[in-house]
């Protein structure tokens, strides 16, 4: 049985919400919902349209559940999966995740009614090296691949295989997949983790999951000719808690995961809206038939909330 509270929020930012944006975001009366529960600590959220499903990750059980929407019932997808973490759809369709194990990017053909997970290595070398543990990916309307990779899969043992850093740092990187060439795109940022494209993919967002001695900030970069970001610079600082993952809706909104739960910020910077969850967010995207229902993975439990927005980056 789903449990409801309520959502009326506070900015916690030192500067007052735009009341009348706050309350345009979600439905009137939406009120936040437990809808499963039973992780150790749920990450990598996706809605998958063809099986009406909201698939994530339980990062140190090592398995991927699935939380359907038609019949409101929780079950495992897949076990001993690698340590999977963030995940999105590529222009086909088809699933393209994070593994910590496999310390890779693997593309997955089990968005569909009925599909086992079958996940095929895309990149896991950087050059002669492996990758650290990619963390977050997201695909850009050109088709090319970008994801984060901090090392908490190779320094954490629930979440991984501990490893050492082979390539010496932590960077934001770009997979083509039709010519197979990976680069660097973001070398800047200390622990990169959750990524999103503005609107019109013209900037990248990344949240920085260092912590208190670097901030805890979402920087933001121009992308230039569809392949380099440049001219990184400080978006907002997430607080409490640090940012994880994030998304971006269609009029440009950056809406964040934080200790106290999702955080809403306009393009510009102004905080919109603090949407408190009873559980740490980790994650967050939005699903539902009509786009406009915001799941939220939260340490143990899976929530979600019904909002006026669409992601910027829906297929």
């Amino acid at each position: 049985m789903s449990e409801q509270s309520s959502v009326q929020g506070t900015s916690g930012h030192g500067t007052s919400r735009d009341e009348g944006t706050a309350s345009s975001l979600l439905e009137p009366g939406a009120a936040v919902e437990k809808v499963a529960s039973g992780a150790t600590w749920a990450e990598g959220p996706l809605w998958l349209p063809r099986r009406r499903a909201l698939r994530f990750s339980d990062i140190p059980g090592d398995r991927i559940l699935e939380f359907s929407e038609e019949t409101g019932e929780l079950s495992v997808f897949a076990e001993g999966v690698e340590f999977t973490n963030g995940r999105t759809l590529d222009l086909e369709g088809r699933v393209v995740e994070c593994s910590h194990g496999r310390r890779a990017v693997q593309r997955d053909d089990s968005a569909g009614p009925g599909d086992a997970h079958r996940p095929e290595v895309l990149v896991d070398r950087l050059g002669p090296v492996r990758l650290n543990s990619p963390n977050d990916v997201v695909v850009a309307p050109d088709g090319a691949i970008w994801f984060t990779d901090p090392s908490y899969g190779i320094q954490k043992p629930e979440e991984g295989h501990l490893g050492e850093e082979e390539y010496g740092d932590r960077w934001v990187l770009r997979l083509d997949p039709a010519t197979g060439e990976l680069r660097p795109v973001v070398t800047d940022m200390e622990a990169p983790n959750g990524l999103a494209f503005s609107p019109d993919a013209s900037l990248l967002y990344v949240a920085d999951s260092a912590g208190p001695e670097r901030g805890h900030t979402i920087r933001v970069y121009d992308v230039i000719g569809g392949d380099r970001a440049r001219y990184g610079r400080p978006f907002v600082e997430v607080s409490p808690g640090v940012p994880d993952g994030i998304r971006v809706d269609t009029a440009g909104n950056v809406w964040s995961s934080s200790a106290s739960g999702v955080q809403v910020f306009s393009s510009d910077g102004r905080p919109l809206l603090d949407l408190p969850v009873p559980e740490t967010v980790s994650n967050l995207c939005f699903g539902g038939d009509d786009g406009r229902t915001l799941y939220m993975t939260a340490t143990t439990s899976l929530y979600r909330v019904r909002t006026t927005a669409q992601d910027a980056a829906a297929r």
